[in-house]
């Protein structure tokens, strides 16, 4: 059987305007105990687009603080899951999170992204009944396994700041 990974904390705070949701951290990630850490991941310089500064020239809490202060939380659709390796496609049995709840918990939150399709499949199925007021928003991966490389991917992630006004 396959080992049962565990997803991190959320990194939110009341401020939240936009909530971005990958889907299961990989085996990199997990390893170092930080959200998107292996260094082929495209995440930190999309968000850096986003956000309209460079978070990768940041240590990993000085990047985590970065987001909260222009109003992006964190967090990830799957709480555990049996997995081989880092791919969604490897992902079985898995928990879900109750983003309703989170999502309801953020006064100021205007819309959730997911970061790549598995993460957009597992949240919206709980949230389009749920949360008629915030946008849901689909994102092309991140992952380095997604390889339309960064340039295609950049447009829809620098999307993103119109919420953060």
């Amino acid at each position: 059987m396959d080992p049962r990974k565990h997803a991190f904390p959320p990194v939110v705070d009341p401020r939240v305007r936009l909530l971005v949701l990958g889907s299961l951290p990989g085996e990199r990630s997990l390893a170092e105990g930080r959200y998107y850490a292996h260094p082929q991941n495209q995440f930190w310089q999309l968000m850096s687009a986003a956000i309209g500064r460079d978070l990768t020239a940041l240590d990993y809490q000085a990047r985590l603080d970065a987001l909260l202060n222009a109003h992006v939380g964190l967090w990830d659709v799957v709480a555990s899951a049996q997995r081989k390796g880092s791919t969604d496609a490897a992902i079985r049995e898995p928990e879900v999170r109750d983003i309703a709840a989170l999502a309801a918990s953020l006064p100021d939150l205007r819309a959730i992204a997911f970061n790549g399709g598995t993460a957009w499949r597992h949240g919206t199925a709980q949230l389009r009944q749920k949360c008629d007021s915030i946008a849901l928003i689909a994102l092309p991966s991140s992952s380095p396994l997604h390889t339309v490389g960064l340039a295609a991917k950049l447009p829809e992630w620098q999307r993103l700041s119109d919420y953060l006004i």
